[in-house]
């Protein structure tokens, strides 16, 4: 296991590589490999573990009883998931996590963590980070409500555009997203928004390839 690689994500953020070692056997370490669309937790499920993405990234989403899909998030190497589900015992997701590409996922045991070990400080540096990523998380949320407030397709692209170019500090940007995802995750259709980014290119706003794009409004 790569703990050098665990050693520089945000949830063991402050822990060397001899530390996680010592907690891969308090925390149940596991690995598990899964291939592209895989589906890693489902609706419904209930879990009691973290999820760390060691390679490869998964996508979070939302699928209605009518097969409408909401794209909530992308989660890159190194970052968690299913973390607020996992410190709730017996709450039923909400949620379908599926493996965006190939990837590697190491579960981590919440039950062990909450466990009284008053020789285990370590185990609060973790906590204390699973707070952090949780307030992030939350905040990303709320860029995507904002992202799918405006009525127009073309204020939902902008809005997300406008975001992407102060996080990236630059107005050419590089998002996570195909055309399926970025229609699912602004909450609209495919064509509808494949329609508009012309649009916005023939007015000059843009320019694009693939998932990079140039915004000519700064």
């Amino acid at each position: 296991m790569d703990f050098t690689f665990i050693s520089k994500t945000a949830l063991f953020r402050g822990y060397c590589e001899k530390d996680i070692a010592h907690m891969a056997k308090q925390l149940n370490f596991k690995r598990v490999c899964y291939k592209k669309k895989d589906e890693i937790f489902s609706n419904g499920d209930t879990v009691a573990h973290i999820g760390l993405v060691l390679s490869g990234s998964v996508q979070i989403e939302h699928n209605d009883y009518f097969g409408n899909k909401s794209i909530l998030a992308i989660i890159e190497k190194g970052g968690v998931f299913a973390e607020a589900y996992a410190c709730i015992p017996g709450e039923p997701l909400m949620i379908d996590v599926i493996a965006n590409d190939d990837c590697e996922i190491l579960f981590i045991s919440v039950s062990r963590l909450f466990e009284s070990c008053p020789q285990c400080d370590s185990k609060n540096r973790l906590i204390q980070n699973l707070v952090v990523i949780g307030a992030y998380k939350n905040l990303q949320l709320s860029k995507r409500s904002i992202h799918t407030t405006p009525k127009t397709i073309r204020g939902r692209l902008m809005s997300y555009f406008s975001e992407q170019i102060y996080a990236q500090d630059s107005n050419k940007i590089t998002i996570p997203f195909d055309r399926q995802q970025l229609a699912d995750y602004l909450n609209t259709d495919r064509s509808a928004l494949s329609k508009e980014l012309i649009k916005l290119k023939k007015d000059g706003l843009i320019e694009y390839r693939k998932n990079v794009f140039e915004i000519k409004l700064i």
